[in-house]
Order: C-alpha cells, then structure tokens, then sequence
C-alpha cells in the first residue's frame, strides 16, 4: 500500500497571499482580495487580477500552478486554453484572471459588492 503523507493545512488568507505574489511577480494588474467569509458558503476569497493579453493570463496561471506545485492546494482549472477568464479553485481561495473586457462584462467585484475588498498595487 502506498501511502502519502499528509498535506500541510495552509490558511486561506496566507494561501490567497501566496497566490497574490506569484501573479504579482508576472505583473498581473489591478489585483484584488474579496473577503467571502461571511457572504459564501462556496469559497473563503476570490483573489481578481486583469492581464494583458491571453499568452499573459496562462503565464499567471503557471506562475500559480508552479507556486502551489506538489501541495494538493489546487482543485481544478478552467478557462485556461481560451485566457479571456482563467479559474483556478485552491478549495478556500478562488483566483479569476480576466482579460479586461472579461473582468468588466462579469463584474465580480459589482456582484460581490458586500465583501470587504483589499487591492494590492505593490503586490503585498
């Protein structure tokens, strides 16, 4: 029998900053953390950033996916072919890397409006 050893629980907020300087250090913009805690049974924060172009929304995703690599933090990944909207679910914390037409048309922080919100500018 091949057993694996246990994962380390990570904490939501120190994984979401994770996530934030692994996108921070490959210039994603406009980055935000949604607070959901209180608003969501579904997930404990939504990290949202904007990229540049397409080619640059997947380089984020890696960035994260080789961040995160080996720690059975990531659940699932969509979006990732197309680049207008890449979702990453890390089970407590969500990522959404939108192109900016994307990011405007779906309006999560509209949606969400009542979660309290961090931006990030300097990546920290």
């Amino acid at each position: 029998m091949n057993k694996r050893a246990p994962v380390k629980k990570v904490q939501p907020k120190a994984l979401a900053k994770r996530i934030i300087k692994a996108i921070w250090d490959r210039k994603a913009e406009d980055i935000i953390l949604l607070n959901l805690k209180k608003i969501s049974g579904v997930t404990d924060y939504f990290v949202i950033c904007t990229a540049g172009s397409d080619v640059h929304a997947r380089v984020l995703a890696d960035a994260v996916s080789d961040k995160l690599k080996g720690k059975d933090l990531i659940l699932h990944v969509e979006g990732y072919q197309n680049g207008h909207w890449i979702l990453i679910d890390c089970f407590d914390v969500v990522l959404h890397i939108f192109r900016e037409d994307a990011r405007e048309y779906y309006g999560l922080e509209k949606f969400w409006g009542d979660a309290p919100k961090e931006e990030f500018p300097d990546g920290k």
